[in-house]
């Protein structure tokens, strides 16, 4: 009777957490719904998932991801984790900078233009390795450069700053990747232009875990 008693509770508790989240969703905008996420992992108090096996067998046939994250590939600003985020929720791209190039782009058009996501947030963050090696100058032979060339403006756009220039200077960053955003044509300008996409900076603080809209 105690093993029986036991499952029970388990299922309840399992069936109440699917019927939250499925409010918070059908209730919330894209980007609450992300904040919504945000907060609850920085007080760990993330929702319940799906059976893993179900969802991937559900999203086999297709996907409709409701936001698109521009990320850095920082190991420690993983999207759907900080976020609290399920398989198939979020069109994740992610480049040392968080900044973009044309293949970048076509991923992102495809997301709003094919998948019909009508959110896009470009997420910075604290302590990033690539800003902070834009800012001292750093000489690579390699690749490198290529990203560093990408955040030059924001480095250059902070010069005159005297304090925490390397925050300012991730915020920068973003800001201007969002304004890339706003204007590529000819899909992401149309859609913004009209209404029907919005696009947001955002910066992620390392300690607290924190997302700080810009």
């Amino acid at each position: 009777m105690f093993f029986l008693s036991h499952k029970k509770t388990l299922l309840a508790f399992f069936l109440s957490c699917t019927v939250v989240t499925f409010a918070q969703a059908e209730d919330s905008s894209p980007l609450e719904k992300l904040m919504q996420g945000n907060k609850r992992y920085v007080e760990s108090s993330t929702v319940c998932h799906e059976d893993w096996g179900a969802k991937r067998i559900a999203l086999a046939q297709g996907q409709t991801p409701f936001a698109v994250i521009i990320a850095c590939s920082d190991s420690r600003v993983p999207p759907e984790i900080i976020f609290d985020q399920t398989l198939g929720d979020l069109f994740v791209i992610r480049v040392a900078g968080n900044v973009i190039d044309d293949f970048a782009l076509g991923s992102v058009e495809y997301a709003v233009e094919v998948l019909k996501a009508n959110l896009i947030v470009v997420l910075g963050h604290s302590s990033c390795g690539a800003v902070d090696a834009a800012l001292k100058g750093l000489s690579f032979d390699n690749h490198i450069p290529q990203i560093l060339k990408k955040i030059a403006p924001a480095v250059k756009a902070t010069r005159y700053e005297p304090e925490n220039r390397l925050e300012k200077t991730i915020k920068m960053n973003v800001l201007n990747v969002k304004k890339c955003l706003e204007k590529a044509r000819p899909t992401l300008k149309k859609l913004f232009d009209s209404g029907d996409l919005s696009i947001r900076g955002a910066y992620y603080c390392l300690e607290s875990g924190e997302v700080e809209l810009l």
